[in-house]
């Protein structure tokens, strides 16, 4: 697809970070040798989250054995051992940042048979061991390794987050190693798996997709019985990754917000231009508390 439009809108400016506290935040992930999806995805909220003392830790990276033509994580196939050590870092940053609500995801590592699985479980564990925060895991679809999902629930998240990305039609451009089946089946199974998790998904827009399509995911993740769906605006890394097909109005995120929550009776919908798989996902606590399950 060929971008059809130029230049971002104003809706999509943000504000100038607080470069005293990112730089904290940036010197104890460097201290800590931790990798965030922040930093490796570009993610336009960074000085937000870092301002404020947050961030969405990527392990079993930075390199992924998946190359999406919508991401600006680097591509990497070559079998890699994984860090022993690297659960351990992770949860020393968690309790020097005090965090209540981490999120944990990670690159695709289709080299391991268990895609990365022990490893989500033992980053919950050496949390839980020295912290109260609640955990969000946002994983890979495991390339569909049902055991290894199983593993992981058995972790006992407080959130499992599996994203959806894009409407089906656009799968095998967008995310051509991915099945859209298959990622409803992942997060269907979540929710077979154990009712207290609580499941979450999102998608990006503005890749060619219509309102309608939007729609009809939502209505399949409801079916799936998800609690939350995130959506926000693509933005394209640079010219080499996929260009973006339309800029998706704030009062048409809002619409979203309004058809998932009001009509279709998700938990939550976080739906803005600037929104991503984690932004503001520290809000679950309060989530937690008046949807208990």
């Amino acid at each position: 697809m060929k971008e059809n439009i130029t230049g971002k809108p104003p809706w999509l400016r943000v504000k100038a970070p607080q470069k005293a506290r990112i730089g904290e935040v940036a010197d104890l992930l460097l201290d800590l040798n931790l990798n965030t999806v922040c930093q490796e995805a570009s993610c336009p909220n960074i000085g937000e989250c870092f301002a404020g003392g947050t961030a969405t830790f990527l392990i079993m990276g930075p390199g992924c054995t998946r190359a999406c033509p919508y991401c600006d994580i680097d591509f990497d196939k070559s079998v890699r051992a994984l860090d022993p050590s690297e659960p351990k870092r992770l949860a020393e940053a968690v309790a020097r940042m005090r965090l209540s609500h981490v999120v944990i995801t990670s690159v695709n590592r289709d080299d391991l048979e268990d895609g990365g699985a022990a490893q989500f479980v033992k980053c919950i564990e050496m949390i839980r061991s020295i912290s109260k925060a609640t955990i969000e895991l946002l994983i890979p679809d495991l390339c569909g390794n049902w055991d290894a999902l199983t593993h992981i629930m058995d972790g006992s998240p407080d959130v499992l987050n599996h994203n959806i990305e894009t409407v089906p039609r656009l799968y095998k451009h967008v995310r051509p190693q991915g099945l859209y089946n298959r990622s409803l089946e992942l997060l269907e199974r979540v929710r077979k798996s154990s009712n207290k998790v609580y499941s979450k998904s999102g998608l990006m827009v503005g890749l060619g997709e219509s309102d309608e399509e939007v729609k009809n995911v939502m209505v399949d993740l409801k079916l799936r019985d998800v609690d939350i769906v995130t959506l926000g605006q693509y933005l394209s890394p640079s010219p080499k990754h996929l260009s973006v097909q339309r800029y998706v109005l704030p009062s048409t995120f809002e619409d979203y917000k309004y058809y998932g929550e009001k009509e279709l009776g998700f938990i939550q919908v976080v739906s803005s231009p600037l929104t991503r798989s984690s932004y503001h996902a520290g809000e679950i606590k309060r989530l937690m508390l008046e949807n208990p399950r």
